[in-house]
Formats: structure tokens, sequence, C-alpha cells
């Protein structure tokens, strides 16, 4: 699993390169969740799923914003 969310923060890197503020953004997101124990499985699972999700509209040429919400 922890290969795996290293994978995609390198590709999820590669693409935000490409688009001005993306970078910040997914930085952001994995610092966030870095704190996150390795028990809680299904929490990370679905962490996982969304970050595809994010990667792949990234690397959608049409897509040329990101919004992240601040608490």
């Amino acid at each position: 699993m922890q290969l795996e969310v290293l994978r995609m923060y390198k590709q999820c890197l590669r693409a935000a390169e490409k688009k001005p503020g993306f970078r910040d953004n997914v930085k952001h997101e994995f610092r966030k969740n870095a704190a996150i124990p390795k028990t809680e499985v299904l929490r990370l699972e679905h962490l996982m799923r969304q970050g595809w999700r994010k990667l792949q509209m990234m690397q959608d040429p049409f897509v040329d914003g990101m919004g992240r919400f601040q608490k």
C-alpha cells in the first residue's frame, strides 16, 4: 500500500507540473493525510480511489483549475 501511495504521489506531481497551482494542492493533500495510521485500511483505500480520480482529472487537457476547501 505504501509503495502505491508513493507511486501515485510521483504521478500527481508529474501531472501537476503542466498546470499552474496544482503542485501546491497536491503537496497539501498528501501532507494532510500523511498522519493516517496504516491500520485504517478502509480509509486509506477510499483516499487512494479519490486520488486516482483526481489524477485522471489533472491529466485531462481541458482541466485548468482545481479547488481546495479550507477549514
